[in-house]
């Protein structure tokens, strides 16, 4: 039985026990139901983009854009859970897209629409008119450990769902959540599905740089996997200090282990975070193989003279400060990425073209991670809450990182990124809750195809049903 029918028949059990029993109450009384609007706006700009063929030799450049204006609708419901030893309960997500303005068709000759960020294809190449998605999830509850089953969208180190378009990525799978031991957090769980920020469908899971096997007609789905097994632990050992360990592992592909820290301190009239986060990945089944490596497990990096391609080999280690004071908060720090593959976490799914995974690192910001092979990376920034001089919801914040050392068979790379995000959320009135925003970015990189200029303008809403 599927994942999600399995989901579907403990939902309805659940429905059924809370209809025959009035002892249930709970069921309904802690439900919680609200409504999330989102009005998205993305413009990005990719330049200096090499052609192919002979403009390409003849170095010819070419400047192209995705602009794109959609609504999307998000209904989330959770319920409470039955009452007794053993607690049922059951959740629920709906979430449409609509296409406001955007995405032009591949063949015009006018290319400063394409499409694709942020709604899904038609067959000629066009932005879909609208998009939607279903997910279910079942869950039981004894003492204070949960079980789910069905739709997840998960946000540990090793793997964090992508809400960075219009609607949110979500996985299919289970978990299981423990808090039996008093300031112990115990995860584990098995993903097999994950349905893309800008698709409908549930597709195999994959990583970046995995290829098509070989043999198989061009447009074929890259190699891929449906079995991530993940686990682990967040011990609070007081209440300034927090570890984690955490293990992630995608079938013939990778295995990685994650070590963190955090820390708050009180220095003079602010305080001092310190963010510490330690991976180790290596290869995994089919891609520790030459035969598995030519039929497409293999990750994205530098493979030069004497390394083996597409292998994952990875260490990434970083360090971040932050300082708060009286709405100021300053942050620095700094990202090692050592080994031949770039760093590795699940991809969006499986195929190509449909990019998008969020990674745990410091440096996963609007427009890249800087988690290339080799890459070394100092990042800065600085937020304000305007609130401390009487403007209350508005907010700042502009970063700066530089990374250098990317391996590269032309030699080592560099590039840069600058973010700018400036939001307000409306404190009271009829219109309390309504949020804007605005993120501006651009890159520069000595990566070929890499530079691009982008704008997201966000308006949003959440309305409580329930």
């Amino acid at each position: 039985m599927k994942k999600a029918s399995l989901a579907l028949a403990v939902a309805a059990g659940t429905l059924g026990l809370t209809l025959g029993n009035v002892a249930n109450a709970a069921f309904i009384e802690d439900s919680t139901a609200k409504l999330d609007l989102r009005n998205f706006y993305f413009d990005h700009d990719v330049k200096n983009t090499a052609t192919t063929g002979n403009t390409a030799a003849s170095g010819y450049k070419n400047n192209s854009a995705a602009r794109e204006w959609g609504q999307s609708f998000i209904l989330n419901y959770q319920s409470g859970f039955t009452e007794g030893t053993v607690g049922v309960g059951v959740d629920a997500i709906g979430m449409l897209g609509v296409r406001l303005d955007g995405g032009g068709r591949t063949n015009k000759t006018d290319r400063s629409r394409n499409p694709g960020a942020l709604f899904p294809l038609e067959s000629d190449g066009s932005a879909r008119d609208e998009f939607s998605s279903l997910g279910l999830t079942g869950k039981i509850r004894f003492s204070k450990t949960v079980a789910q089953i069905g739709t997840l969208q998960p946000k540990l180190p090793v793997v964090t769902f992508n809400d960075g378009r219009l609607l949110p990525q979500t996985f299919e799978g289970a978990q299981i959540t423990s808090n039996e031991i008093d300031n112990l957090t115990l995860v584990v769980g098995q993903l097999e599905h994950a349905k893309g920020r800008t698709s409908s469908n549930a597709e195999s899971l994959s990583v970046a740089g995995a290829r098509r096997p070989t043999g198989t007609p061009e447009g074929t789905a890259a190699a891929d996997s449906n079995k991530f097994y993940y686990g682990g632990a967040d011990w609070k050992i007081n209440k300034d200090l927090l570890a984690q360990y955490y293990y992630g592992n995608l079938d013939d592909f990778y295995k990685q282990h994650f070590l963190g820290l955090t820390h708050t301190l009180a220095l003079g009239a602010g305080s001092l975070k310190s963010d510490l986060r330690y991976f180790d990945t290596s290869s995994d089944g089919k891609n520790g193989n030459a035969a598995g490596r030519a039929d497409g497990y293999v990750g994205s990096g530098y493979y030069g003279r004497g390394i083996t391609a597409g292998e994952i080999d990875n260490r990434t280690w970083s360090a971040m400060f932050t300082y708060s004071l009286e709405g100021h908060a300053l942050s620095a720090g700094y990202q090692q990425v050592s080994g031949d593959s770039n760093f590795i976490q699940l991809n969006q799914g499986s195929i190509p073209g449909q990019g998008g995974a969020t990674t745990y690192l410091i440096t996963d910001r609007q427009i890249s991670n800087f988690g290339r092979a080799g890459e070394r990376t100092w990042i800065t920034q600085y937020g304000y809450d305007f609130g401390k001089i009487g403007v209350p919801g508005l907010t700042a914040n502009v970063l700066y990182m530089k990374g250098d050392n990317i391996k590269s068979v032309n030699g080592d790379l560099k590039e840069w990124e600058r973010d700018l995000t400036v939001s307000y959320v409306v404190q009271e009135g009829a219109a309390k809750g309504l949020g804007f925003a605005w993120r501006n970015a651009s890159l520069r990189s000595e990566v070929p195809n890499a530079d691009a200029d982008q704008n997201r303008l966000i308006v949003s809403y959440s309305i409580p049903l329930l």
